[in-house]
């Protein structure tokens, strides 16, 4: 545990790097952007000053992380507002979409793989396999449209778009949540289910599995004592994977649904060139994607007893 600790702080800050240096190599000056076409020269230097743009760029990266580490992000070059507490609020819009949405693809890809797997080549299972096709091919964003012109526009049960936080008023949270996680949850369940499937039957041929069936077990709870478990594994390092696509995919629904989230506050920062904001913003999605692969890395060792074993 302590290794791959150390191997998250390293990418962290490796990534870090990279990020800084991707930002320090774009055109434009954030002074002049900030300020407008029309400032004096003047003016644009001792905004440089302002922002420290004017020194070496190492100690420019080594303010900005040893901020980063205190919880200082910096100040916006746009609006000179603190970019952390927007951080904070944004993060957790974004934060409730994406556990939403996969909730509902783990609710639908772990049954509906299953019954694929174990119906295989039946009707049944040929069905699910045929829906789960034509899942993967519909873009969340397309989705997000269909629902809003169905249970929005047409039946009026749900709103279409905004955003109440669950502490003003926990019912119309929910109601304006429940779009924005089907629209990314139907998308990535259909993914999911294929994963579950192909897991599954891979199990189903285990010797260990025939054993269990030929002492009296029946198929589905000779499946879930013996089978599943072994069968999360490969569906846990998909699962990883679709935690950072429904991330990238939040940016998109955020703005089909209006949502407040970092995905919306990431777009309208690249549209103004405000690149610290951009900067704060992907090392924090960075960091957030190496942190899933981390906690992926653990759960092996709780699902598997063989990688305890080998320490």
């Amino acid at each position: 545990m302590l290794r791959r600790i150390l191997i998250l702080v390293a990418s962290v800050f490796a990534a870090s790097v990279v990020v800084f240096a991707f930002m320090a190599v774009l055109p434009g000056d954030p002074a002049q952007v900030a300020l407008g076409v029309n400032a004096t020269p003047e003016l644009v230097e001792r905004t440089r000053a302002e922002f420290g743009l004017d020194r070496p760029l190492v100690t420019q990266y080594l303010d900005w992380m040893g901020g980063v580490l205190s919880g200082d992000f910096g100040t916006s070059y746009v609006t000179r507002e603190a970019i952390g507490p927007q951080l904070v609020d944004r993060l957790g819009v974004t934060l409730w979409l994406v556990g939403a949405g996969m909730l509902v693809a783990l609710l639908i890809a772990m049954p509906l793989g299953t019954i694929a797997a174990v119906r295989h080549r039946r009707p049944s299972g040929t069905a699910v396999s045929a829906l789960s096709q034509v899942g993967v091919a519909i873009p969340a964003f397309l989705a997000g449209i269909i629902l809003v012109q169905v249970f929005a526009v047409r039946l009026g049960w749900l709103p279409s778009g905004g955003w109440t936080p669950p502490v003003r008023d926990p019912v119309e949270w929910l109601r304006g949540l429940i779009l924005p996680a089907l629209s990314l949850g139907l998308v990535q369940g259909a993914v999911l289910t294929r994963y579950v499937r192909t897991a599954v039957l891979d199990v189903q041929r285990e010797d260990y599995l025939r054993t269990a069936r030929s002492k009296g077990l029946r198929p589905y709870p000779a499946l879930v004592r013996h089978g599943l478990r072994n069968a999360a594994l490969p569906v846990l390092t998909v699962l990883g994977l679709q935690l950072t696509t429904l991330l990238v995919g939040a940016v998109v629904i955020e703005r089909v649904f209006v949502l407040p989230g970092i995905g919306s506050m990431l777009l309208d920062a690249v549209a103004a060139r405000d690149l610290l904001t951009v900067q704060a913003i992907v090392l924090v999605l960075v960091a957030a994607v190496l942190f899933v692969n981390f906690c992926v890395d653990v759960l092996y060792t709780v699902l598997d007893p063989r990688l305890r074993r080998s320490w």
